[in-house]
């Protein structure tokens, strides 16, 4: 048994009080969507979505960490004005299968109050670590579209009719967004766990090769998979701590996308770069920069909740972005005064912040002759978000010992 599954043994029976307590098998996190409210359509970005389906089929694909012999599939609503009825959904293990049909309290179908969300009843139906599954959905009536992730890095499909069972569409289009499928949950040892790493689009994923699984998320859980850890993705393109953005600020979505996450034991905070440099820009011109005392309390609060929960938490310094977004509508994204808060800010978390450990990928990212730029070698080209190789770089400066280490702080570890 190497060092990291010692420490993942060792806060297990510490959390559970002896071996012979703790249940066979429980379902934990696999996968995630973070939801995000549908923005007009006079935002600086389109939504890549229609403004409603109807008769139509929704066909996406979301790769695991963790496999297991059955599964639950989560679908949201949690933006929605109005009940949303599923027709019927499928979920096949490889692209090309046919769904296996989906059940909700054993209907094929189901209504979604507004601002909720729904589980499916378990599904048998056996996952690897690492599999890509095809999950596809039937919205026969005529459905808003009020909910979405919108940074999906995958190509999903928009189908006519009910083909939620074929095996391959027929006459779809394309998007990248995601829609209803918010969450995915395996059954799985007692011993597995979940670390759920909540951020802004450096998380997102969003520079990453489309279909090509290369977020530095994907990177960690490939890292973490052969331990028995899923790593699941709550990041939101345009995601800050403190304020809403292109979706709820990271104190107000902590419940929903890390606590209420079966099997959490460990969490990852990459949030901030948005809060101070949105402002003055044209995502938000009449805003005032946060203050570093205030991002600080951000954090503070974070760790205080998490560690109610019992729950280890690390926090990542803020990679380097000067020059970021040349050419765009967002070319003041970056100024000095922005990078002397980030700095600020980076060398609180190295030395006082609140969290269990700090990850510091600021020093993995930036280039030795110009410490406020990205290194070329880990630069999407934008000069903010990594590159694939960037996004590697990003999971292999997390110590897993460190990130997997028993909690001291609270008690409520059991499985959920």
């Amino acid at each position: 048994m190497n060092r990291l599954s010692q420490l993942t043994a060792t806060a297990l029976l510490a959390l559970s009080g002896t071996a012979a307590a703790s249940p066979p098998s429980h379902w934990v996190a696999s996968w995630q969507a973070s939801p995000q409210p549908v923005w007009a359509g006079d935002f600086l970005f389109p939504t890549l979505i229609p403004g409603q389906l109807q008769d139509q089929t929704f066909r996406q694909s979301a790769r695991l960490s963790l496999g297991g012999p059955r599964l639950r599939v989560r679908l949201s609503n949690a933006y929605g004005t109005r009940p949303l009825r599923i027709g019927a959904a499928g979920v096949a293990a490889h692209a090309g299968d046919a769904p296996q049909p989906l059940r909700f309290d054993g209907q094929p179908g189901v209504v979604i109050a507004p601002g909720q969300d729904r589980l499916s009843d378990p599904l048998p139906l056996r996952a690897a670590d690492r599999q890509a599954l095809q999950v596809s959905v039937y919205l026969p009536d005529p459905t808003p579209l009020q909910t979405f992730h919108w940074e999906g890095r995958q190509t999903s499909w928009i189908a006519p009719g009910d083909q939620h069972r074929l095996p391959a569409l027929h006459g779809a289009n394309s998007t990248t967004a995601r829609l209803l499928l918010s969450g995915i949950e395996v059954e799985a040892a007692a011993s597995a766990r979940s670390v759920v790493v909540i951020g802004d689009s450096i998380t997102d994923g969003a520079t990453a090769s489309l279909d090509q699984d290369q977020r530095w998320t994907d990177h960690l859980a490939a890292r973490l998979a052969p331990e028995g850890v899923a790593v699941v993705n709550a990041g939101i393109s345009g995601g800050r701590l403190l304020r809403n953005g292109m979706g709820q600020s990271a104190l107000e979505r902590f419940q929903r996308d890390v606590l209420d996450q079966p099997g959490v034991a460990s969490v990852i905070v990459l949030i901030g770069i948005n809060d101070l440099s949105w402002p003055g820009t044209a995502f938000a011109r009449d805003e005032t920069r946060p203050t570093l005392t205030e991002l600080q309390a951000g954090y503070r609060e974070l760790a205080e909740r998490a560690h109610a929960r019992g729950l280890r938490i690390l926090g990542a310094t803020l990679a380097p972005f000067a020059g970021a977004l040349p050419g765009t509508p967002l070319d003041d994204y970056y100024a000095l005064g922005k990078d002397a808060l980030r700095q600020q800010l980076n060398v609180w978390l190295r030395t006082e912040s609140p969290f269990d450990g700090v990850i510091d990928l600021d020093a993995a990212l930036r280039d030795p002759a110009d410490p406020s730029r990205m290194a070329a070698a880990y630069d999407s080209g934008d000069h903010l978000h990594p590159s694939d190789v960037g996004n590697r770089a990003m999971a292999e400066a997390v110590d897993l010992e460190v990130l997997m280490g028993p909690s001291t702080r609270g008690v409520d570890l059991l499985p959920r």
